[in-house]
């Protein structure tokens, strides 16, 4: 059968229930990982399972397969053949998308009713096998990646599924590769070691992360980075942005509103606090106020109050007329910026953004002066306030570098 999930949306974000996508290779261990977050006290939705129990005999799954199929995919017991039926659909594109119609509907719906019989204060973990290649990522809090050499794997297979290699072979190489799983990672357990080490990993990240998240999530509460510190340079930051971006472009749809990766985790070589800075173009201050503020918390994004970023001073610009949101994931800080599309606000993120991305002399001189100021002013109000008169100065070269560039936002 195909994928049980196919390409539409599985579980919107929309409710306080933390959801946690998780997914692996065939012969990662992803089960275990599983079978370990439901002893620590995880909500575990099988995806294989569910997709199962919508076409299992006597069900009106199974009855509009027939229906449409013939009986030719029954097994003498009246039950579904899944080798019969794949013959039919995976060589008929049109038999394929008719059988999807059938079953992905049936396999959302089933799946909404089980989050939806879970306690408000749960940790649901979705195990999902196709999650990436189906695109899934975007609809969960965080997604977490088994990940496995292939010798392992390959390994586990012949011996403990009784696959021949080749086979096995086949088997991984049907799948999306380790590369295009860590792209849609929020986490990846490494599981090349014995099964001690999944558990303390597991452990470890539903106790310091996966439980804070969903309390946070619930009390609509967003992690403060109190300390300024600053990171070297993360090549992945653009990569997580990217998965960031998805997820709130996914919890505001139908609505296509212009995001962008601002400030200095997204200028390449620039040493920074390891916060996203995200901005978010939309149509007036007011709807930032109504229910795409709401949206955005359920998704895993709530609003910071205005006096945590906000002093006299920056109120009196403009560039700083915003609603500011953070992160309810203790895993990752965030700043997303809600501002006017095509607003002076909006247009002063941009461009200081392209400045620095422009001009290594300048990128140098803001590199020393934030180095300067984590030495003398830690905190991280503190820090950014004291970075006001620099950015007042430099606003004014990036103002003539426009001009001379033509550069527009």
């Amino acid at each position: 059968m195909p994928a049980p999930f196919g390409s539409g949306r599985v579980i919107g974000l929309t409710g306080p229930v933390l959801m946690v996508g998780l997914t692996g290779g065939i012969g990662s261990g992803k089960s275990a990982v599983a079978a370990r977050l439901a002893a620590l006290g995880a909500v575990v939705i099988d995806a294989d399972h569910v997709a199962r129990e919508v076409v299992a005999p006597g069900s009106a799954g199974l009855a509009e397969i027939v229906a449409t199929f013939s009986d030719r995919v029954l097994d003498a017991h009246g039950a579904l053949d899944r080798a019969a039926l794949g013959a039919v659909v995976f060589a008929d594109e049109a038999a394929r998308r008719r059988l999807e119609a059938i079953t992905h509907p049936r396999v959302r719906a089933r799946t909404a009713e089980l989050v939806a019989a879970a306690p408000s204060h749960a940790v649901v973990v979705n195990d999902v096998p196709l999650l990436v290649e189906v695109g899934l990522a975007p609809t969960y809090h965080l997604v977490v990646v088994v990940q496995t050499a292939v010798t392992t794997r390959l390994e586990r297979l012949t011996r403990d599924r009784g696959m021949d290699r080749a086979e096995a072979e086949r088997r991984i190489a049907a799948q999306a590769d380790d590369a295009r799983r860590r792209a849609a990672a929020d986490v990846v357990l490494s599981n090349d070691g014995d099964l001690a080490e999944l558990h303390a990993a597991v452990d470890g990240l539903w106790r310091d992360r996966l439980v804070p998240y969903e309390g946070n999530l619930r009390a609509r509460r967003a992690i403060r980075p109190e300390q300024a510190v600053l990171t070297e340079p993360d090549p992945t930051w653009p990569e997580q942005y990217a998965r960031l971006a998805a997820r709130i472009r996914h919890a505001l749809a139908p609505a296509d509103l212009c995001i962008e990766h601002i400030g200095s985790t997204a200028v390449p070589g620039l040493a920074a606090k390891d916060v996203i800075d995200i901005q978010l173009g939309v149509p007036s201050l007011a709807e930032a106020d109504g229910p795409l503020a709401e949206r955005l918390a359920d998704a895993g994004f709530p609003r910071l109050p205005g006096e945590w970023w906000d002093n006299p001073r920056r109120a009196g610009s403009g560039r700083w007329e915003k609603r500011l949101h953070g992160s309810a994931d203790p895993g990752r800080p965030v700043h997303l910026h809600l501002r006017v599309a095509g607003s002076p606000a909006w247009r002063y993120a941009l461009l200081m953004r392209d400045h620095l991305r422009a001009d290594p002399d300048q990128r140098a001189a803001y590199l020393h002066l934030k180095r300067e100021l984590v030495a003398s002013a830690p905190d991280s109000a503190t820090y950014g306030t004291l970075k006001d008169p620099w950015f007042d100065e430099e606003h004014l070269r990036a103002e003539e570098w426009a001009e001379r560039t033509g550069w527009r936002p």
